[in-house]
């Protein structure tokens, strides 16, 4: 798959608070007194849940990075090495993936941080470690884990935290979380409907079953068995598609209408809340080789120039101040 087929059909989600103006500002400064950035992303679709700001800010003042692929559980393990293996080919990065539920898995972060920073060693020079991420992909759950005791607010909601806090893990590391941030354009559609299917964005920018129906498109391209055991149709059912899949789903779970229609606005928190608390099965959004795909299709829709209607689709003035403007750009009539 090149481009999603189906994201034009769909309103561009943006999602920028006003506390993230003052989160990125307090994290640039942050920076100067960190060694090594863990930034979280959620495993089922990392580059979608990258912040460039983050690498920005981070490679601004040359700082390594433990790339956490968070609720690894929750995605598909193929896919997930996959996006290991490209992680840890890029300089200064370093890739792992695990739940942040889980203490056992959080417990390696200092050590793979202290491989990244082996000047900042002792007990003198404590490892200096940030959080950074996206809202609601687990930094609070992964700060209180490490800490051993709950310092930072969690929530189903994003932008649950906030303010920055920093705290002592013992002599040797000191960490430093921060509010979830997002960035103030999300450039490809695709990414803001995969960020908006795994509640990343608020409420208020979102149609969720608009939501829904993108999120059943690319599962019954990729999981259509996983879909079948959790809403009863046959795998290989013919002629399924994502708005008739809404459609079953409300079906199967008698959501209905007052007047016997399916209830479709349900349905797709159905199939959004199943998909968020894993109950789909493991499912991974994006691969490596999609990504690649999706963005050299991104590049040469930008790159091809725009049609010229013909003159007799146009009307009279119309067509006149077309050849005027083009002229005084520079271009050919």
């Amino acid at each position: 798959m090149a481009r999603f087929p189906f994201v034009g059909l769909f309103m561009a989600i943006q999602w920028y608070p006003g506390h993230m103006t003052s989160a990125r500002k307090k994290a640039a400064e942050a920076m100067a007194s960190i060694d090594v950035v863990i930034e979280l992303v959620d495993a089922r679709l990392p580059e979608a849940s990258t912040n460039p700001l983050v690498r920005e800010l981070r490679q601004q003042r040359q700082r390594p990075c433990l790339k956490v692929l968070n609720k690894a559980d929750q995605a598909d393990p193929l896919v997930t090495q996959a996006w290991i293996e490209y992680y840890n080919r890029q300089d200064g990065v370093l890739a792992v993936a695990l739940s942040c539920k889980k203490p056992a898995d959080v417990a390696r972060l200092p050590r793979l941080c202290q491989t990244l920073a082996p000047h900042r060693s002792d007990n003198t020079k404590p490892l200096r470690m940030m959080i950074m991420g996206i809202p609601n992909v687990g930094k609070s759950t992964l700060m209180n884990v490490l800490v051993k005791r709950k310092i930072a607010k969690v929530g189903d909601e994003p932008a649950v935290t906030r303010a920055q806090q920093t705290s002592q893990i013992d002599v040797r590391h000191t960490l430093t979380d921060t509010p979830g941030l997002l960035w103030p354009r999300i450039e490809y559609p695709g990414d803001g409907l995969m960020l908006a299917a795994s509640n990343a964005v608020g409420r208020n920018a979102m149609i969720e079953e608009e939501v829904a129906t993108f999120l059943a498109g690319l599962l019954l391209m990729r999981y259509q068995p996983l879909l079948a055991k959790r809403y009863g149709f046959s795998p290989d059912a013919a002629g399924v598609d994502a708005v008739s899949l809404i459609d079953e789903i409300a079906r199967v779970r008698g959501l209905r209408m007052r007047g016997g229609g399916a209830d479709r606005e349900k349905a797709a928190r159905v199939l959004l809340q199943d998909y968020r608390d894993g109950l789909l099965g493991r499912i991974s959004l994006e691969t490596p080789s999609t990504r690649s795909a999706m963005l050299a299709a991104e590049r040469a829709a930008k790159e091809t120039p725009q049609a010229v209607p013909a003159d007799d689709q146009l009307v009279g003035q119309d067509a006149d101040e077309l050849r005027a403007g083009g002229a005084s750009a520079g271009v050919r009539p």
